[in-house]
């Protein structure tokens, strides 16, 4: 691996503008001299010496990975997709909280891939983004990741290419608490996803589509079209023929996001990989308190979590405690994570996930072993009561950020539209392959910073930093992933405890791919 890469393009960008400045030397005209940014970069010995900082148990795990093709069957068809270990559910990787991970990705694919451990605090030249932390695994090639985990949580690791995570390239990673202060019986890992790999086209099929915007089949442009407004839940359309566009959704709406919920139509919402019909089944006795650990892994649907009838405890999001909620259901944007508990009650208990404005389902069930097991199409199509979402909870005091003033702050203005699918940030669509094009959001080791997330978009965005948590507001949650409403403003403050290149961007994979993401940049 070359993590010398984009050292080496920014300095040559330095070179080249220092040969401008000579050049206009020799004219009338005089030009301002340009200095190099001297940036932290993922090679740096500063990496190196925070992560020799971080606590190690000297405990070591491991995990083998293999990234391939494989045919499988969802709800009854047989589809061929990509994923880990030739399986739609990858493995669960469980470690103790100061102990070392190491995981060796064994590329099968026939394309480049990474891997990013969504929600860590680890090393910058480990993180897994192409081109800024690490080259890009070549087909056939391998590639080891190697860290300690610094705190906690539940979280969990997905390829960082292009399309590649709506399919099945992404598995829960459980960081377990060797204190943990919750009690609890058993313990659930709950995976959801949006799928239409092998069912109604490509993940690349849907962004081509996407790509050209709300156009007409005729060429007619919808321009003007208030797209948040189209409709009403919880009955979208799955797609408009007469404007000759199969993949997008067309009034998908949802007034606890703000409006428009989805652009993206899926025949299938799966839990732990499966369809509703075939439900997965946590066996238990009745009386047990179940830990839930919730992970949305969606492209582009969110999803409301709950149990009919029965309220859920919630304690921790996105790894981080907070100060127990009791809630009737929990929205979960793509990206983020939710930790609850639940109290058995006997005979079977449905987990219901919803997709937010979005028609169908995800299930699992817990089971005592008595009663008879529910349809899926008996079970309730909404979830009321109180519903909260991450960024709408407190942190636990043990976690809140000490007062302080910031150092420094940053607006990251969220801009774009369906019109054209321009996503990006501050007017800007972000490359991979060339991340100083536009100005990253630069920031020095020790300074506490302030991010004001404002959605100029009619749309939601789950904006997720790399390698930090930040806190929403002085007593709010401890995050890395937090839904932005349209035309608002999340203002969220972090420690720069972390150096090297970190992404930002929304977790909608569609928009991201479109250029909705920026690059926080340590500075020596």
């Amino acid at each position: 691996m070359n993590i010398d890469l984009n050292r080496r393009r920014f300095m040559g960008l330095s070179v080249a503008g220092a040969a401008a400045a000579a050049l206009a030397a020799c004219s009338n005209t005089p030009a301002p001299a340009t200095a190099p940014i001297d940036r932290i970069m993922p090679a740096d010995r500063a990496v190196a010496e925070f992560e020799a900082r971080r606590a190690f148990s000297g405990t070591a795990v491991s995990q083998d990975l293999k990234a391939g093709s494989f045919t499988s069957e969802v709800a009854g068809e047989t589809v061929t997709t990509w994923g880990y270990n030739g399986n739609l559910v990858a493995p669960t990787i469980r470690a103790k909280a100061g102990d070392k991970l190491t995981v060796t990705l064994d590329n099968a694919l026939k394309e480049q891939t990474a891997v990013h451990w969504h929600g860590l605090a680890l090393r910058n030249d480990q993180d897994g983004v192409q081109h800024i932390t690490q080259d890009p695994i070549a087909a056939g090639a391998a590639f080891t990741y190697d860290f300690k985990l610094s705190h906690p949580g539940t979280y969990w690791y997905h390829s960082h290419l292009d399309m590649q995570r709506e399919r099945a390239l992404y598995g829960a990673l459980i960081v377990e608490d060797p204190q943990e202060p919750l009690k609890y019986d058993r313990e659930w890992v709950i995976v959801l996803d949006d799928w239409l790999d092998g069912i109604t086209g490509t993940p690349e099929d849907v962004l081509k589509e996407l790509s050209q915007g709300m156009n007409m089949s005729g060429g007619g442009s919808m321009s003007g079209m208030d797209h948040s407004s189209m409709g009403s839940s919880p009955a979208p359309s799955s797609g408009s023929t007469d404007t000759g566009m199969k993949h997008m959704l067309m009034g998908s709406r949802s007034d606890f996001l703000g409006g428009d919920a989805g652009d993206v139509s899926y025949p299938l919402h799966l839990f732990n990989g499966k369809a509703p019909e075939q439900a997965e089944i946590l066996a238990v006795k009745a009386g047990d308190m179940i830990r839930l650990r919730i992970i949305n892994a969606a492209g582009d649907t969110a999803y409301r979590v709950g149990i009919p009838g029965q309220k859920l405890t919630l304690t921790h999001t996105d790894g981080f405690p907070v100060q127990h909620q009791d809630v009737d259901a929990v929205v979960l944007g793509m990206g983020e994570r939710i930790d609850a508990l639940l109290m058995v009650r006997e005979g079977y208990t449905p987990v219901l996930a919803l997709p937010e404005g979005k028609t169908g389902q995800a299930l699992g069930f817990i089971s005592t072993g008595t009663g008879k097991q529910p349809l899926p199409a008996v079970l309730p199509n909404e979830l009321d009561g109180t519903v909260l979402d991450g960024g709408q909870l407190k942190a636990d005091p043990a976690v809140t950020l000490k007062a302080r003033t910031p150092d420094r702050t940053h607006e990251l203005k969220l801009t774009g539209g369906m019109d054209k699918y321009d996503w990006g940030i501050n007017g800007n669509r972000f490359d991979m392959t060339k991340p100083f094009e536009h100005p990253s959001f630069e920031l020095k080791t020790g300074e506490r910073v302030e991010v004001k997330f404002t959605n100029d978009t009619d749309m939601w965005h789950p904006m997720h930093l790399h390698g930090h948590t930040f806190q929403i507001g002085p007593e709010g949650a401890r995050k890395d992933t937090v839904i932005v409403r349209p035309k608002q403003t999340v203002t969220v403050i972090f420690d720069a405890d972390n150096p090297g290149q970190w992404l930002a961007h929304c977790h909608n994979a569609y928009h991201a791919e479109r250029g909705m993401m920026a690059l926080f940049s340590y500075l020596k």
